[in-house]
């Protein structure tokens, strides 16, 4: 089971799974989210984490009527292969 939550004293998003930490740095700036860095475990790279954390996140965004800057590669394109989330990119 994964646990997404919101660390805002640490300004980052965290994903629990198998007892690891998946997480994306973020910078909240007004009505727009910026990801910095998104990155998982070493032991949770290729299991899709980083995909399910960038879901629960942009959901959250999507949720609060945030658009999202990604300055993250990964974020970036995750974003571009979302259809129910491009529209929140700008």
């Amino acid at each position: 089971m994964s646990e997404f939550r919101n660390n805002t004293d640490a300004a980052r998003y965290e994903m629990d799974e198998q007892g690891q930490t998946s997480w994306a740095d973020y910078r909240l700036q007004g009505e727009r989210l910026y990801i910095d860095h998104v990155e998982s475990p070493v032991a949770l790279r290729g299991t899709g984490a980083a995909g399910r954390l960038m879901n629960a996140l942009a959901q959250d965004a999507k949720d609060r009527g945030l658009k999202i800057t990604p300055i993250c590669s990964y974020a970036a394109a995750w974003l571009r292969r979302s259809p129910d989330y491009r529209d929140l990119v700008s």
